[in-house]
């Protein structure tokens, strides 16, 4: 089963970031029909459909270029959840890893029924961040089920497991964050780095800019969503990254001590930087397409390592280990000073 685990996890790493490609190339509904293309099993067999519906919006989603991506994401996701089946069967077969089996195969499921729903609905907001986020949870799982047998665990202080715990939460809510700012088209709604249009702190609305059952790119009462409110989207994804990154740095000065810790501390601290550098960089180049699927593959990475490191940590038997020593020192010290009968 390892092996096919092994075969998830890659195809999984192809899967997403193509999935944010061809979200972010806005090729999403370049099939607006679900399982298939124009009721069609690919887009050469809907290729008149799809031409007529290109020369009624030239600038629309829908081109032959657009229609491809689309179909080749959902055939590389159907073998990635055939995949993923399997395994889960393997898993249940031989009474291994069942539970971490049990949640792909749940999060397949819904992963399923979004990517449906993100066609159908035509990318609402919400659907579309709910079905990155089960990219992810899918991406998250396979890698924790490939990698964390390999890990030796570590006895840390409680506070130092703690604190691996929050940093993995702050950073499923950035990625939320960062999903609700690119189903939003909000990447470029603050001009400059670290002050956004000019401004140390710009002017917020918070009315409109988490509604979430609304349609793309609307408020609640059908208006266009206003500038402060894509500003507001924009500028608390940038304090989340603050608050990761102060976690993040936190969790870097408490575990170096321990040495077994360090190598996978640097990959953490080599993806933030990364991650950092890239959030920089596309506001900076104003969102190139390279640079913005480099961002979502770097906050896979990045949870990716914090989850790994948060399964790691033990927290350490303290109070038996100071328990130990105490009772083995007389006998040391006897030793040393010559015990009773010693000598004579």
């Amino acid at each position: 089963m390892r092996k096919l685990v092994w075969l998830a996890l890659l195809l999984a790493v192809v899967v997403v970031p193509f999935g944010a490609y061809v979200r972010l190339s806005h090729a999403g509904l370049g099939c607006p029909d679900w399982p298939g293309c124009y009721g069609q099993i690919s887009p050469a067999h809907a290729a008149d459909s799809i031409l007529q519906a290109q020369a009624l919006s030239p600038e629309g989603p829908v081109s032959p270029g657009k229609a491809w991506r689309e179909m080749l994401h959902r055939y590389l996701a159907g073998s990635l959840g055939a995949l993923i089946a399997l395994i889960a069967w393997r898993a249940w077969r031989e009474k291994r890893q069942r539970l971490p089996a049990g949640l792909l195969l749940a999060a397949l499921g819904l992963q399923g029924l979004l990517g449906m729903l993100t066609v159908t609905l035509l990318l609402k907001p919400v659907i579309v961040t709910s079905h990155l986020l089960g990219g992810m949870a899918v991406l998250q799982i396979l890698g924790w089920m490939a990698l964390s047998p390999g890990l030796p665990p570590v006895a840390v202080p409680a506070r130092q497991v703690r604190l691996a715990a929050w940093l993995v939460s702050a950073l499923a809510l950035q990625l939320a964050l960062g999903g609700w700012v690119s189903s939003n088209y909000a990447a470029l709604a603050c001009q400059g780095f670290p002050a956004c249009n000019g401004e140390s702190w710009p002017a917020l609305r918070f009315d409109h800019a988490f509604h979430l059952l609304r349609e793309l790119g609307e408020a609640p009462d059908g208006s266009l969503l206003d500038f402060a409110s894509l500003v507001t989207i924009h500028w608390l994804h940038r304090l989340g990254a603050l608050l990761v990154s102060l976690l993040l740095l936190s969790s870097l000065w408490l575990g170096w001590r321990e040495r077994a810790l360090r190598p996978h501390l640097l990959c953490l601290g080599a993806a933030w930087l990364v991650q950092v550098g890239l959030g920089v960089a596309n506001v900076l180049l104003q969102l190139p397409l390279p640079l913005a699927v480099a961002h979502n593959v770097g906050a896979a990475l990045l949870l990716a390592v914090a989850l790994l490191l948060r399964s790691r940590l033990r927290v350490e038997a303290g109070v038996a280990r100071t328990s130990s020593v105490r009772w083995r020192l007389p006998s040391f010290n006897l030793r040393r000073a010559g015990g009773p009968g010693e000598g004579r």
